[in-house]
């Protein structure tokens, strides 16, 4: 299945930035976020974990999170691990616990 337009421009707009950033560009990704609908197919979680930027980005790394959750695979999946990035850990431990159910 193929990624949808808006989950594409998001995932090649870059990481998120950091709520330091410039105004102007947190709001332009928080524009790219909300474009994108729920539920995402397991392909659209896999591209959108790599999205996860250093910090929370105002409430936008939960909400992504939370849309990842959505995709049919999520409480199964293995998404792409990075040592330096909080965000991909918590949704692989947040993986983790739902199989422990």
């Amino acid at each position: 299945m193929a990624v949808r337009p808006e989950v594409r421009d998001l995932v090649d707009a870059g990481p998120f930035p950091d709520e330091d950033a410039d105004e102007e560009i947190i709001e332009r990704t928080q524009g790219l976020l909300d474009r994108v609908t729920s539920p995402v197919t397991d392909e659209e979680a896999q591209a959108l974990a790599t999205v996860f930027g250093q910090d929370n980005c105002y409430g936008m790394s939960w909400a992504l999170l939370h849309l990842i959750e959505t995709a049919p695979g999520a409480r199964t999946a293995r998404y792409p691990a990075h040592p330096e990035n909080p965000w991909r850990e918590l949704l692989n431990n947040r993986v983790r616990a739902a199989g422990e159910d």
